[in-house]
């Protein structure tokens, strides 16, 4: 039982309804064998897209693992989304961009409280492009360590994404790794990170939400 649940990972409970309108349609397709044929196929692609595969996060102290599955798009320095009014000044900022085919969950990269959670209505532009962090649609989240220390990370939708799901509010707490939620078709995930942080991601590698180790704090 154990090794089919690894096998075929769960699925996020906002991908239900895209299975279920999958496998209602094969249903009523069934005396045509190309309606049947395409409802299965619907099925099969959204529990892939939402899927939720189990992470055992590495352990060690003062970790910041990747909050997605995807590529790493951005390395570099900036100020965090204004709506969070938590700091102007340019902090390290490591940028995961996630393609149709990753895995769309968000985890939390460090354990902690939701400090601060703000939303952003915006735009829909290539979510790969440098100013999608400030213009796209977006949810932003600053996490409180019990050491201290703060880290921003932030759901941006991208050019396909419409519908950025957010299971947590301020005041929660979040284990490493836990899944908190998700971007719809397409998306972008941008993690800031304390001054002095050790960043270890490199552009173009590809990471693993929950597991990839992308810095050490302070």
């Amino acid at each position: 039982m154990e090794l089919a649940r690894r096998a075929i990972p769960p699925v996020h409970p906002a991908g239900r309804p895209y299975i279920a309108a999958g496998l209602v349609l094969a249903a009523v397709g069934l005396r045509h064998g190309w309606a049947r044929r395409l409802g299965l196929a619907a099925a099969v692609a959204a529990a892939a897209f939402f899927r939720q595969p189990h992470r055992v996060a590495p352990a060690g102290d003062k970790l910041v693992l990747a909050p997605a599955d995807g590529e790493i798009c951005l390395v570099d320095e900036a100020a965090p989304p204004a709506e969070l009014g938590w700091t102007d000044a340019k902090l390290p900022r490591i940028s995961t961009f996630l393609s149709l085919f990753d895995a769309h969950v968000q985890r939390a990269p460090v354990a902690g409280r939701i400090a601060y959670a703000a939303y952003a209505p915006g735009r829909f532009h290539p979510a790969d492009e440098p100013a999608a962090s400030q213009t796209n649609e977006r949810m932003s989240l600053v996490l409180a360590t019990p050491e201290g220390a703060e880290v921003g990370v932030v759901q941006i939708a991208g050019l396909v994404a419409r519908r950025i799901v957010c299971q947590v509010e301020a005041g929660d707490a979040l284990a490493t790794g836990q899944v908190y939620g998700l971007i719809r078709f397409g998306s972008r995930v941008d993690l800031y990170l304390p001054a002095g942080s050790a960043v270890e991601a490199r552009l173009g590698q590809r990471a693993v939400g929950g597991e990839t180790i992308l810095a050490r704090l302070p």
